[in-house]
């Protein structure tokens, strides 16, 4: 399977792989000041990007609920797995906005 993507969507991917890892190298990191968790609890990410859009991914396993007690605990996600279907999420389509209008279906 070959893609044909536009230099800057090229830029964008690889800005988006940078920056993932960057976070990722920031949790092992052995600096406890500079370090960032690995989790992120279900209402921040829903801050981050919409209930709506955080329950979706959930229902549809794209990303997993982690519950460490039986009743009121905190609800976390993975930070770089929400991360990684954030941004794959926005790029499920490379057509822009003026592509889109101009598209005929």
């Amino acid at each position: 399977m070959t893609y044909n993507l536009e230099e800057k969507h090229l830029k964008d991917l690889l800005a988006d792989a940078v920056e993932i890892g960057f976070k990722k190298g920031l949790m092992t990191g052995t600096v406890s000041e500079t370090k960032l968790k690995p989790y992120i609890s279900k209402k921040q990410a829903s801050k981050l990007y919409g209930r709506a859009i955080v329950d979706r991914w959930i229902k549809e396993g794209l990303v997993k609920e982690i519950k460490d007690g039986d009743n009121s605990s905190t609800i976390r996600i993975d930070r770089i797995q929400l991360e990684i279907i954030a941004k794959s999420s926005n790029r499920s389509s490379f057509i822009t906005t003026e592509e889109r209008k101009n598209h005929k279906l």
